[in-house]
């Protein structure tokens, strides 16, 4: 072929052209649009259907629940704090894509939405007046009652979220698997991630999310028809409720296929600051030092009795239903929006260390929801305490909790500007939420190439539309705790995932000790033979970044492709040598246009060696006071393996001096693969040893118990003796 015919840019696919995962997508479509129209046609009957579900479920797996939050808190600390804190979410050469502060403003507005408004008033003043144990209306109950709203949106449900990003930017980043969940699954799955396995472990990530999205939606709707009420006089009942589904799905639409979505972030962006502004309000014109003091005596309480609230599923007393309506509806919500929240956070923090993640994940997001349910559901206490108007007020804020938030912003100054406010704050998170959540569960319904394609935009059409008649089908149902029943039964599924992504973690990372053992075991690679096909004056352009694509084209059919050509035959087995290939590079940098490649593969049974050459366009160094344009582009021949991307050029290599620089990599690949084996092999032997033991023991055991049987009989035989001696007497 000439070299001419190389010399192409080769353009990445259009991002809204993701092929379909079509099992996945219609199944979950069928089930939610079936789900729908049950909730629409029969709703009684789909209201007795999830409220009797969700007993059984909290009455049959409250344990599963809080056992699988406490451990998730635990696992993820125990990433940040063990050795595998310092590892990467992608190669170890990577760096962050945003700055600290732009990063941690990101997980700052992860962590608002229109649910956080709903509960901070609501669930304080519930958690008052009727208390899951011990006396309501008291001092002991007050105190208890904002810490059960920090403990249901506090450190444990992100802690579901830091797992997930972390799970899913790993496996996205380091290993160069698909952003997906059932890329999380791989090291137990294996293969099988790409068949009926894996679509049934997306399929529950869809129906997890869907439900959790709808949820929020649900609870927005009905908050922002309060909001409307108070400023508009429009009245709260389903009509406007449906039409407000509908608005979102309309925004979601519109950004779906205008590429308005930037511009929702940025308005996302302005609701942090919204809201920041909502609570400054309410702390400097209300009562500010009670507030401050009661918010220190929060995180206190919320510190000492972390643990026993974490672990408590009230065996001892009739708190099934109270831990249905509560604790087990915020795991399962929690759950349901895990992949949702995990895929964004992964996002954002490649290149971040695990335990930078952590750290950033609990404690960001965590010091905001102290701040918001301090106080509000403190300033809500306090007007509960205050007079028996108050306490009526608490009494209509458990019947009605959509009311309770709104009525109390009234209390203070210019009420009509911040109920404004918190209706505009409350709409642009429901909107960012429906259009995000369609994007997500597009993306899960697809075969994304890599980690930064997302699925079509009438994909993620169809499912704003859905999540749209879902959460209309579930209001109509019987409003806010169909919603939250509906959620427990959706999230028990995704539950048994999360358990798999927790051991698929340990097995990758145990795996990626083995490379990093492999790794400091061998030399770092010195190109053999040095750069010494080039001319002196070739190595000057070389240098300043003056390699034509011809150039490096013709250092591949001239050099490199002979060199691989001569060394693979001389492999026992042979080896495989490809040009131009289409496999996707882990860690390829998106400003960098692939002109050529060369692709050298060893078949070793499993984990095979590859070995890439990838003729790219990147940035010219600037010298002197040229300033770099987009046309100052020179051409690098970079090597990139599947362990990571190395990242440099081997442009003016000899042939021996290539040859040698594969060996070396091979050399290492094998190093890897015998130090897993080993691995392996002493975890089988360990395994084989503790059967044996096991065996030695149950053997013993039957010998014992064969032993005292004898005795038992004997002693019958004793006692039939005796009392026939007896008789006989």
């Amino acid at each position: 072929m000439a070299v001419t015919d190389k010399i192409r840019f080769r353009r990445k696919p259009r991002r809204d052209k993701a092929p379909l995962n079509t099992p996945v997508l219609v199944t979950s479509a069928l089930v939610i649009a079936a789900i729908t129209a049950w909730t629409i046609i029969a709703p009684k009957g789909a209201g007795d259907a999830l409220a009797a579900t969700t007993t059984w479920i909290a009455t049959w797996f409250g344990w599963f629940y809080v056992a699988l939050a406490g451990t998730i808190v635990v696992f993820v600390f125990w990433l940040a704090f063990s050795r595998y804190g310092n590892m990467k979410l992608g190669p170890q050469n990577s760096k962050p894509l945003f700055s600290l502060p732009t990063w941690a403003a990101m997980l700052f507005a992860a962590g608002i939405g229109t649910d956080l408004m709903f509960f901070s008033v609501a669930e304080p003043v519930t958690q008052y007046l009727a208390p899951p144990s011990g006396e309501p209306e008291t001092i002991e109950a007050a105190r208890q009652a904002t810490v059960w709203t920090l403990f249901h949106y506090g450190l444990t449900g992100w802690a579901m979220y830091a797992l997930m990003g972390i799970a899913l930017g790993f496996f996205a980043y380091r290993r160069g698997k698909p952003l997906a969940v059932r890329s999380a699954l791989y090291p137990i799955l294996g293969n099988r991630v790409h068949g009926l396995a894996g679509d049934m472990v997306d399929a529950a990530a869809i129906l997890g999310t869907i439900f959790g999205v709808a949820t929020t939606l649900g609870i927005g709707v009905v908050q922002i028809n309060v909001g409307l009420q108070i400023l508009f006089g429009i009245e709260v009942r389903l009509a406007p409720q449906i039409l407000l589904a509908a608005v979102a799905v309309a925004l979601a639409g519109i950004s779906a296929w205008s590429g308005v979505a930037k511009g929702i972030r940025v308005l996302s962006q302005l609701n942090v600051f919204g809201a920041l502004l909502l609570a400054a309000w309410v702390l400097f014109t209300g009562d500010t030092p009670f507030l401050l003091n009661a918010m220190v005596m929060n995180v206190g309480d919320l510190v000492s009795g972390f643990g026993g609230m974490a672990l408590e599923t009230f065996a001892f007393t009739a708190g099934t239903e109270w831990m249905a309506a509560w604790t087990l509806f915020f795991w399962a919500w929690w759950i349901a929006w895990a992949s949702f929240v995990g895929m964004f956070l992964a996002r954002i923090s490649r290149g971040r260390t695990i335990r930078e993640f952590v750290f950033g994940c609990l404690i960001l997001p965590l010091v905001y929801i102290v701040m918001w349910v301090s106080i509000f559901g403190n300033s809500a206490l306090e007007k509960v305490r205050s007079s028996e108007a108050g306490r009526e007020w608490g009494a209509a804020t458990m019947d009605s909790p959509e009311f309770g938030f709104y009525t109390l912003l009234q209390d203070y100054p210019w009420p009509f500007v911040v109920v404004l406010l918190a209706t505009s704050v409350a709409f642009l998170f429901y909107v960012t939420s429906a259009d995000s959540g369609a994007l997500v569960m597009a993306n899960l319904s697809s075969r994304l190439p890599d980690a930064e394609t997302d699925g079509r935009t009438s994909v993620k059409l169809l499912w704003a539309v859905l999540t749209g008649a879902l959460t209309i089908g579930v209001l109509i149902v019987g409003g806010i705790p169909a919603l939250q029943n509906a959620t427990i039964v959706m999230g028990l599924p995704f539950a048994f995932v999360i358990v798999g992504v927790m051991v698929s973690m340990v097995k990758a990372l145990r795996e990626e000790t083995v490379t990093e053992k492999s790794r400091e075991r061998s030399a770092r690679n010195v190109p053999t033979g040095g750069p010494a096909t080039l001319t002196w004056r070739e190595r000057v352009a070389w240098t300043f970044g003056e390699v034509t694509p011809w150039q490096a084209v013709r250092f591949l059919n001239d050099v490199a492709q002979p060199a691989l050509e001569k060394l693979a035959a001389e492999i026992p087995g042979g080896a495989l040598v490809e040009r131009g290939d289409d496999d996707p590079i882990p860690d390829l940098a998106e400003d960098r246009h692939v002109y050529d490649r060369l692709k050298f593969t060893v078949r070793t049974g499993s984990d095979d060696f590859v070995y890439r050459i990838l003729a790219v366009a990147v940035p010219k160094p600037v010298y002197g006071v040229h300033v770099a344009t987009e046309e100052d582009y020179y051409t690098r021949l970079e090597v990139h393996t599947d362990e990571q991307a190395q990242d440099y050029d081997v442009m003016g290599y000899t042939v021996e001096g290539l040859i040698h620089d594969v060996l070396d990599h091979l050399d290492r690949h094998q190093d890897y693969l015998r130090l897993r084996d080993d691995s392996m092999r002493k975890s089988a032997i360990k395994e084989a040893t503790k059967e044996a033991k096991r065996e030695e023991r149950r053997e013993a055991w039957a010998g014992r118990k064969e032993a005292f049987v004898e005795r038992i009989e004997r002693f019958e035989e004793r006692r039939k003796e005796r009392k026939e001696r007896e008789k006989g007497e």
